[in-house]
């Protein structure tokens, strides 16, 4: 891959194009204009916050005025248009225009700080921010700063705010259409940079169309599936699980500004909004069920509730399961776009906490650190290949490089499969830490954790230990009003498991560190408890 990008269209085609995809380029094919051709009148995005709601007539309508208005500012193919926002139509605006352009959407994470959404946009260089009003102050100061050349500001409780003025501006105006193929590049996303600068997963339109194929028939999305999204759709698991493959299949999206347990339950439980789908990574589920409303919510309309993006623990898959509704568990990460793996709900209770199988276009398979194929039971890394795999990183070919074996895409999943196949995700390889020459995999012993009742949130960490290398500091959040001893954690978890795993210590903090999606910071913890005092229970 070469060392840097450029905006020529030929030659972002040459470094994007990794792999040949049937006899030749597979050209877009734009699912919103088929739509509104076909089922105009269809409602296609609803937003909750605001009451608005879109046919496909209409949301065809707002993405040519949008894609028309990119093309005045001489905003073309190549060309990236960022995004800062929470959650609304404009994600929608955004990412078709850039589909009928050629231009690429650039998704931000509004919870970075401003040191890190400056370092995205020296890296990805985008012509245009597209910002929330809540940003304002935000964007100003990082255009202040020469990366970007234009604003746009999305102001939703104001109908005449300049978003909505610039799409008026050009209703009806028809753009230029780019003739793209599936190794075309439309959006990319910043990984959350766990160890150093984020890096910038390019989403092509190849790998947007498998995802709505591999995860839409399995998800059972299609004409009738009402979807709502509590995820950010700056991140792989709001726009692609399941929003992108209900707009391919013609469906509804119903979209939360931000997430709220007990409002999410009523929206789930109201008849009027008829929700079929929805799909979480496992702390929105786990906070649901904690909910005092989760026992009474009508849960009976849900077709398929996802989960993914982190090992779900056994107690929210049991609890959720009490309330008859499977949760439907499944392995992908943004590279991959990001379904790979999936239960199928046919055999959802005999797995139980399995990710399930490969789904249909996508090769899998488990190595160990020889690169040998691990057999069933083995743990090792998942690595995947197919259509839906990123062809690499923005301006990074080292990391691109380093990250791929030939055509699999190394996961940094440890994982093992049983004696059918089924696919069992154990941990990520960074959490795991060795403890007296024994791989200790935190997800395992926080599923013990969370079977004892005064424990609402749970995450295990290593730090350093003379003696094993590392141990184990369980970091607990426990519920109101509870009390836990020390001597008790331990004892359960000596009952439970190998005595290798049992943690030497616990601490108690009012709320673990979690990203956007809600995933555990487990890096913050790190820097927290590794090296310090840490606040134990007496």
């Amino acid at each position: 891959m070469a060392s840097e990008f450029s905006a020529d269209p030929s030659e972002l085609a040459r470094m994007t194009s990794s792999r040949p995809v049937g006899h030749g380029p597979v050209r877009v094919y734009d699912w919103i204009a088929h739509h509104a051709l076909q089922r105009g009148g269809r409602e296609a995005v609803r937003e909750l916050a605001t009451g608005r709601r879109f046919t496909y007539a209409e949301l065809d309508q707002r993405i040519e005025a949008m894609a028309a208005y990119l093309q005045s500012r001489g905003i073309g193919r190549g060309d990236r248009v960022a995004v800062l926002a929470h959650n609304g139509v404009e994600y929608f605006d955004i990412q078709f225009a850039c589909m009928r352009t050629g231009a690429i959407c650039v998704l931000l994470n509004w919870r970075l700080t401003e040191t890190e959404l400056d370092y995205i946009l020296q890296d990805s260089a985008p012509s245009l921010l597209v910002h929330d009003v809540a940003f304002r102050e935000t964007a100003e100061s990082l255009a202040a700063g020469g990366r970007i050349r234009a604003l746009l500001m999305i102001d939703p409780l104001n109908a005449d705010n300049p978003y909505e003025t610039a799409l008026r501006s050009y209703l009806g105006v028809s753009c230029s259409r780019e003739d793209l193929t599936h190794d075309d590049v439309v959006t990319i996303m910043y990984t959350s940079g766990t160890t150093g600068h984020p890096k910038g997963a390019m989403i092509t339109h190849g790998m947007n169309f498998w995802n709505a194929v591999n995860l839409g028939i399995p998800a059972r999305v299609g004409l009738d599936t009402v979807h709502l999204n509590v995820l950010p759709l700056f991140h792989t698991g709001g726009l692609n699980c399941y929003c992108n493959p209900t707009l391919h299949a013609g469906g509804t999206v119903v979209i939360m500004r931000t997430f709220d347990p007990g409002e999410t339950l009523r929206i789930i439980g109201d008849p009027a909004h008829g929700i079929t789908h929805v799909f979480a990574v496992p702390a929105p589920y786990q906070f649901m069920m904690q909910h005092p409303e989760f026992g009474r919510t009508d849960l009976s309309r849900l077709r398929n509730a996802g989960v993914g993006g982190a090992p779900c623990a056994l107690a929210i898959l049991e609890a959720w399961a009490a309330r008859g509704v499977i949760l439907m568990q499944g392995f992908g990460m943004t590279e991959t776009s990001p379904a790979c793996i999936f239960l199928d709900p046919s055999d959802a209770l005999r797995k139980l906490g399995s990710a399930g199988k490969a789904l249909l276009h996508t090769e899998m398979k488990i190595v160990n650190e020889d690169g040998r194929e691990c057999g069933p039971g083995e743990i090792g890394e998942l690595r995947v290949a197919g259509p839906h795999i990123t062809p690499g990183y923005w301006n990074k070919p080292e990391a691109t490089a380093a990250a791929f074996d030939g055509r699999w895409l190394k996961t940094g999943d440890a994982a093992r499969a049983d004696e059918e196949g089924f696919v069992f995700i154990v941990d990520r390889w960074k959490d795991m830490y060795i403890s007296g020459g024994e791989n200790v995999y935190p997800a395992e012993i926080e599923n013990v954790l969370y079977q004892l009742p005064e424990i609402a949130e749970a995450a295990v960490i290593g730090v350093p230990s003379e003696r094993w290398g590392e141990v184990g500091l369980a970091v607990l959040v426990l519920k109101p009003g509870v009390d836990l001893d020390r001597g008790k954690v331990l004892d359960h978890c000596a009952q439970k498991l190998a005595r290798f795993k049992v943690p030497h210590d616990v601490a108690v903090i009012e709320a673990l560190p979690r990203n956007a999606t809600g995933k555990v910071l487990k890096r913050e913890l790190r820097t927290r408890f590794v090296g310090a005092d840490a606040p134990r229970i007496t």
